[in-house]
């Protein structure tokens, strides 16, 4: 696997270090990364996502869906209540879990659903309307001489 240096963009950028933090921390990852439980991330629209997480055996009780830093962390314990069963084959993996996943700026969490052993979260990306592209109108250079205050009038 090959390893960058990120030392010559922290000498040339200002605020850009959770860029470069997140590259680092996603090209450090190992291969080996945990699958479960299994999840899907859709796009609905152009601001609009969902992430639908598979939870068979939890109940609404179990689950915890937490926003934390811009991290989404979703995470399932279980309760022990299966010791006085006995199992001849056990393949519904209902073992505690924790699932992160980094939300970008101005995303937000509108809820979650849990039906059917699937846990949806619907997330929106929200931007503010400083950062929305605006259009600017175009007058004539005569109507921009106009408004310039003559600097002999004044003095």
């Amino acid at each position: 696997m090959r390893t960058f240096d990120f030392a010559p963009l922290y000498r040339a950028t200002v605020g850009f270090d959770q860029i470069a933090d997140l590259m680092d921390r996603v090209l450090t990852t190992e291969g080996t990364q945990p699958s479960y439980p299994p999840y899907n991330i859709e796009k609905l629209d152009d601001d609009s996502y969902r992430i639908s997480v598979a939870v068979a055996g939890f109940s609404e009780a179990d689950l915890s869906v937490e926003v934390r830093e811009n991290a989404l962390i979703v995470s399932a314990r279980k309760a022990d209540e299966d010791q006085d069963r006995t199992y001849l084959h056990r393949g519904i993996a209902t073992r505690a879990f924790e699932r992160r996943f980094h939300l970008a700026d101005h995303v937000r969490v509108n809820g979650a659903t849990h039906a059917d052993g699937m846990l949806h979260i619907e997330l929106h990306r929200e931007v503010p309307e400083a950062l929305k592209p605006r259009q600017v109108s175009i007058s004539s250079a005569r109507q921009i001489e106009k408004d310039v205050v003559d600097s002999k009038a004044v003095n």
